[in-house]
């Protein structure tokens, strides 16, 4: 009870924010962001354009991965009208597609840049039909997860060597939801199950399980990070409830009315960026590893996501899965 009401009110925690603060907010204590380089998925729209346009106004240089290279060039104008200045680069990337997630990285890694930043956003949510990617998987799997984590795995090499040669600390924020614990279940066997069609395909069940294991995925990755020694951060963030674009073919009656009643919880989107950008830049997260957060402050993911040895297996099955889907298996880390 004591939880609802500091969200309602947007009470301040601990780190002096709340369910009410802005992403504007929670980066005014480091405006000169300019000795930065980011990427941020899934910033056309939505929470990932918010947090790109704050990035870009504090300075720092921001890589926009789309699918739709124009709407990510849309984007790019967007900032520049607002800030002349900006260092805005568009590349493509699927994130369904583990080959686009293998050519953006090569791509972007021969551009010789640093990478201080690397922010998971995209989220997709499957409505309808079962859809498998090109590789064969679960749709919003592949998209919120799978392609995530390789994308973060061809990349930390270049995070943890720009970390060592700037001394600035390397973070990766995953973009989660509370909506992770609404799957208790074992995820291996409903992906299988699923994948197969011997269960009824259910969108809010599948996206569950892609947010579960984004938290996993932070979980066994700051464990990584730690044994090597690395100079890189990595944190697991729910930015709260709002209505963006991942919800926008639920259009309709019920829809409109379910917002209307819950608008009192709903946050703007400046507010649901705010929480990732305070996990990605505010100097209270320094060498804060491992954790999930919310409205800013360090929350409880569910007990199915707290578990060291289930985010060892996802780690394993993940890398099972990007080597059955590509002749090539990637160096382990």
């Amino acid at each position: 009870m004591l939880q609802a009401a500091r969200y309602l009110l947007g009470s301040p925690g601990a780190s002096g924010f709340g369910s009410k603060s802005t992403a504007e907010e929670v980066t005014a204590a480091c405006p000169d962001l300019g000795s930065l380089t980011a990427i941020i998925t899934g910033a056309t729209s939505g929470i990932g354009a918010e947090t790109a346009r704050v990035l870009a106004k504090r300075g720092a240089r921001v890589v926009i991965p789309a699918r739709s290279v124009k709407a990510a060039e849309d984007m790019r104008a967007r900032i520049l009208g607002e800030c002349p200045s900006a260092d805005v680069l568009v590349l493509h990337l699927d994130l369904s597609s583990l080959a686009s997630v293998r050519d953006f990285a090569r791509r972007f890694l021969s551009l010789g840049l640093p990478l201080h930043l690397l922010i998971n956003n995209a989220g997709k949510f499957s409505h309808g039909q079962l859809a498998l990617s090109e590789d064969g998987f679960e749709m919003t799997f592949a998209t919120n997860y799978l392609g995530h984590f390789l994308l973060t795995k061809l990349l930390l090499a270049r995070m943890a060597e720009t970390a060592a040669a700037t001394g600035v600390q390397g973070r990766i924020v995953n973009v989660s939801s509370s909506v992770h614990g609404w799957f208790s279940g074992d995820w291996a066997d409903y992906l299988q199950l699923v994948t197969r069609r011997k269960i009824p395909y259910d969108a809010t069940q599948a996206y569950a399980v892609s947010k579960l294991a984004n938290v996993l995925h932070t979980k066994e990755l700051a464990a990584r990070l730690r044994e090597m020694g690395a100079d890189v951060t990595v944190n697991c963030v729910h930015p709260g409830i709002v209505r963006t674009r991942l919800n926008r073919d639920r259009e309709g009656l019920i829809t409109d009315l379910a917002f209307v009643l819950l608008s009192k919880l709903l946050k703007t989107i400046p507010q649901a960026a705010a929480t990732t950008c305070y996990a990605a830049v505010h100097p209270r997260m320094a060498g804060v590893s491992g954790r999930y957060l919310a409205d800013c402050n360090e929350a409880l993911p569910s007990p199915a996501a707290a578990s060291r040895r289930e985010a060892a297996r996802l780690w394993q099955a993940s890398e099972d899965m990007i080597c059955a889907a590509s002749s090539q298996p990637e160096r382990n880390i």
